[in-house]
């Protein structure tokens, strides 16, 4: 699941830190990708391994523009793990993966700089 937000767009829409620590933002390491010919939108079938606590989850992800398949097997990626599920035309989307839209609205993802475990919270 990705929903694509224009770099100009904004919200400073003040929320609480209470209502930050509801949204649950973890490491994973994609396990899967596969092209997914039916999104509206150029996508990618992906599974996402999260660790023990939360397992494989399965997601929707708009990247196809800067990575390729074989650049993101392995890649380890943030990801919104508490969201309702949402289909995508056929394909159910259990998490929401994190990037930056770039000037064109083609979404990059984020490297860390140090090694954390899998299924580590953002906080």
């Amino acid at each position: 699941m990705h929903i694509n937000f224009s770099p100009t767009s904004h919200s400073l829409e003040e929320v609480s830190f209470e209502d930050f620590l509801k949204v649950d933002m973890r490491l994973g390491e994609i396990i899967a990708v596969e092209e997914f010919p039916k999104a509206r939108k150029p996508s990618y079938k992906v599974k996402v391994d999260f660790g023990g606590l939360i397992g494989v989850k399965k997601s929707s992800a708009q990247i196809t523009h800067h990575y390729s398949k074989e650049q993101l097997f392995g890649k380890r990626v943030v990801a919104v793990v508490n969201l309702k599920a949402r289909q995508i035309g056929t394909y159910m989307s259990e998490v929401l993966i994190l990037g930056f839209a770039d000037d064109n609205d083609d979404i990059v993802l984020f490297d860390l700089d140090e090694s954390v475990p899998k299924g580590s919270r953002l906080l």
